[in-house]
């Protein structure tokens, strides 16, 4: 997209504006790092815009202290306090719909995986937020915990104008496709190349 001007315009009978403000399906992939934070800038944009932005963690542990989380916590505050921005919803381990590796069976792991996807997809239906990030949400379609065909067509099929990242290593070929906007991270160099661990202001 030179200057931002597509370089063809589909005949599909839309005019520009309708074309513009149709809801994006996006995935972030790839072994490379900054799947996730891609995602959070995009949530920062939605909020921006007054869009109301749920976030679904599926592998990041309870007690990981996730930056994006306290900032979009805050500003979520922000919003409640003042109307500034829009509301805020935040879910993992504990205390939504995630599980830990930890503890419980594997087939405990792939019932709270499930049940995590049929809330997703219950608020879908009833458009109950505008923007959507389901972070790692590719490891339960990966581990077979979800069924891939059911979340391609639910999000295929979501109504009005909900926007949806999916963040996590290998996407599945069918959520790719039917995918508006794919990313794939692919790692040149790294730090921990050169034994040095993850760090404050960096990774969390």
């Amino acid at each position: 997209m030179p200057k931002g001007v597509p370089e063809t315009v589909p005949a599909d009978g839309l005019t520009t504006r309708q074309r513009r403000n149709q809801p994006v399906l996006a995935v972030h992939t790839g072994p490379g790092k900054g799947k996730s934070t891609a995602a959070f800038g995009m949530a920062l944009r939605a909020w921006n815009q007054g869009f109301d932005v749920a976030v679904f963690q599926f592998v990041k542990s309870a007690k990981w202290k996730v930056g994006e989380e306290a900032a979009f916590r805050t500003l979520g505050t922000l919003h409640d306090e003042t109307g500034v921005g829009g509301a805020v919803e935040w879910h993992k381990m504990g205390e939504g719909w995630s599980w830990t590796r930890k503890h419980g069976s594997e087939e405990d792991h792939a019932a709270a995986g499930l049940a995590g996807w049929q809330e997703i997809a219950r608020r879908i239906g009833e458009e109950q937020h505008r923007f959507y990030v389901l972070d790692e949400f590719t490891y339960p379609l990966k581990w077979g915990w979800v069924d891939v065909d059911e979340v391609v067509k639910t999000l295929v099929d979501r109504p009005g104008n909900q926007h949806v990242v999916i963040t996590g290593r290998d996407a599945p070929q069918a959520l790719i496709d039917a995918a508006d906007l794919v990313t794939e991270m692919t790692k040149v160099k790294h730090p921990m190349d050169a034994g040095r661990k993850g760090q404050r202001g960096i990774e969390w």
